[in-house]
C-alpha cells in the first residue's frame, strides 16, 4: 500500500478543523470565534497562496523571518528526501556524514570558533549557551561562581522559561514567572528612544558603557555570560552605532565574561553579510543560530563556541573528581539528518545565487525607499540593515508619542488587504508595539520592493 495523499483534502473540513483543533501561536483566539483564520497551502518565491486561492506577497519570510531562500525550492526537498531514505536520524552521541559536513561549512564562516553543537530551535541553542556558562561556573577554577548572564532590554532570546528569563521584552514575559534566577537586564541601544535621553554622537555611547555599572552592581565574580542580538529583532529592528560593540566587548574581556552572539534572526545573510555581527568590530565567544539556517524547510539550530571553551570540558572520565566535567547535554532532534542536508543545500543556494549580495543591494534599496516615507504623518523612524528593516509609527513626530495598538493593527490590516503580509512588534513591549518590520526572503526584487513600499505609502496617506 502506498503512502496516503496528504495533499488531497476538503477545503471546508480544513477550515472547520482549524477552528476546532488548533491552538495558534501568539494569537488571541477570541478574534477567530467569528472570523476565519488564514490557512496557507502553497508557496513559490515570495508568494504564498491560502486555502481560498488568494495570493499574498510575503515580506516576513514565512512569518518569523526564516524562509530565507524563498518557497518552492525543490532542490532542498530532494536533498531531504534522499537523506531520509538513507538515514533519517541517529542521536548526536554519534556522528553522521551530514553533521560533519554541515559543521565544517558553518565553521568556515566563523574562523575564530572551533566547535558546533546541533540542536532543534533557537530557544534551545540559547539554552545550550546558558548551560555552558553555568556548568563552567561549577568546576572551572577561574570561573567558579560566574553563573549570571546579562541580557539587553528589547532583545529576545527564545520561548523556554530560561530563554524568556533572558529576554528584554516585558509583554513576552508577563504571566510566565517566576523566572530563572541569575539573568540580569541592561538598557537597550535604540537612539530614537534613547534610555538616557541623549543624542548620538554626543552621548558617549552610554548604552554600552552602562554595562560596566551593571557588572559592578552584580559583582564581576558572579557574571559569566552576556547574550545579545547583533541587531535587535523582535524588539523593534534596532541597529547599534559602530562604537557600541567594541565597548561591550572590552567590558566582557575585562571581567572574563563570555560574549554570546544570538544570530538566530540575523544570520545566514539576513543583514547583507553572512552574520549580523560581521558588520561590527566584535569577536564573540559563542554564536547561536537557527531560523534561516535550513531556511525552515526543516527545524535546526546550533551553538558554535571557541575552541578554548570546548577544551575546558575535556576531562578524564576515569578520574572520579573529573568524570562529571564534560558537557552533559543532549538534544534529541539535534540528531536529525534531514535538517542538516537542508542547511547544506540552503548555504549552497545562498552562495551560488549570490543572495548575500542581493540582501545587501536590495536591503539598501528597501531602506532608501522606506526613508522616503519619513515626511509622511505617522512615520516616526526608519531603521535597518540589509533585508531587515523597520518603520516605527508615531502619532506625534515632535513628542514621538506612539500610535495605539488599535491604530497599528489597522495599518497592518491595510497592508494585508492589499495582499501583502508584513510583520510587526507583537505583544513585546508595552506601548511600543508599533514597529512594522520587513524581512523578505533574500531573493526579493526591485519590483517587489516597490510594490511593498507603494502599498505602505497608500496606507499612511489614507490615514487611520
Amino acid at each position: 500500500m502506498g503512502a496516503p495523499d496528504m495533499l488531497n483534502y476538503d477545503v471546508e473540513e480544513i477550515v472547520k478543523g482549524d477552528k476546532e483543533y488548533l491552538w495558534h501561536h501568539i494569537k488571541p483566539h477570541k478574534l477567530f470565534e467569528t472570523a476565519e483564520q488564514l490557512i496557507m497551502v502553497e508557496g513559490k518565491g515570495l508568494t504564498v497562496t491560502d486555502i481560498r486561492g488568494r495570493e499574498f506577497l510575503d515580506v516576513t519570510s514565512g512569518g518569523v523571518w526564516s524562509v530565507i531562500v524563498g518557497f518552492g525550492r525543490e532542490s532542498i526537498g530532494d536533498a531531504i528526501a534522499a537523506q531520509l531514505k538513507k538515514l533519517p536520524y541517529f542521536a548526536g552521541v554519534y556522528g553522521t556524514v551530514p553533521a560533519v559536513q554541515c559543521a565544517e561549512k558553518i565553521l568556515a564562516t566563523l574562523p575564530r570558533l572551533g566547535k558546533i553543537y546541533f540542536a532543534n530551535s533557537g530557544s534551545e541553542a540559547n539554552e545550550k549557551a546558558f548551560k555552558i556558562v553555568r556548568q563552567a561556573a561549577h568546576f572551572i577554577e577561574q570561573r567558579k561562581g560566574k553563573f549570571k548572564v546579562l541580557y539587553r532590554n528589547r532583545d529576545y532570546h527564545g520561548t523556554t522559561i530560561a530563554a524568556v528569563s533572558a529576554s528584554g521584552q516585558n509583554e513576552r514575559k508577563e504571566q510566565f514567572g517566576p523566572f530563572v534566577e541569575g539573568f540580569v537586564e541592561f538598557p537597550h541601544c535604540c537612539c530614537y528612544r534613547c534610555p538616557f535621553d541623549k543624542t548620538y554622537p554626543g552621548c558617549d555611547i552610554e548604552c554600552a558603557r552602562c554595562i560596566e555599572d551593571v557588572v559592578q552592581k552584580e559583582g564581576p565574580e558572579t557574571v559569566g555570560g552576556l547574550i545579545i542580538e547583533p541587531i535587535t529583532a523582535g524588539g523593534g529592528i534596532i541597529v547599534p552605532v559602530p562604537e557600541y560593540f567594541p565597548i561591550v566587548q572590552d567590558i566582557c574581556k575585562k571581567h572574563d565574561i563570555w560574549l554570546i552572539m544570538d544570530e538566530v534572526v540575523c544570520g545566514f545573510g539576513r543583514t547583507g553579510t553572512f552574520w549580523g555581527h560581521d558588520h561590527f568590530d566584535v569577536d564573540p565567544d559563542m554564536v547561536t543560530m537557527a531560523k534561516g539556517m535550513a531556511s525552515s524547510y526543516e527545524p535546526l539550530s546550533a551553538v558554535a563556541v571557541k575552541q578554548e571553551i570546548f577544551d575546558l570540558f575535556l576531562n578524564d572520565p576515569a578520574d572520579p573528581d573529573q568524570r562529571m566535567n564534560f558537557f552533559r547535554d543532549i538534544s534529541t532532534y539535534g540528531g536529525c539528518t534531514g535538517p542538516l542536508v537542508a542547511a547544506l543545500e540552503t548555504m549552497r543556494i545562498i552562495e551560488d545565487e549570490k543572495l548575500i549580495e542581493n540582501s545587501k543591494e536590495m536591503g539598501s534599496y528597501l531602506l532608501g525607499r522606506l526613508q522616503e516615507l519619513k515626511d509622511l504623518p505617522l512615520v516616526g523612524d526608519v531603521r535597518g540593515m540589509g533585508l531587515f528593516c523597520g518603520v516605527e509609527f508615531v502619532r506625534d513626530k515632535t513628542t514621538r508619542e506612539p500610535v495605539s495598538e488599535a491604530e497599528m493593527a489597522k495599518i497592518v490590516a491595510s497592508m494585508l488587504a492589499q495582499n501583502i503580509i508584513v510583520g510587526r512588534t507583537n505583544t513585546s513591549i508595552t506601548g511600543l508595539n508599533v514597529t512594522m518590520n520587513f524581512a523578505p526572503a533574500l531573493i526579493i526584487t526591485k519590483d517587489e520592493v516597490d510594490r511593498v513600499v507603494g502599498a505602505l505609502r497608500y496606507t499612511v496617506e489614507a490615514g487611520i
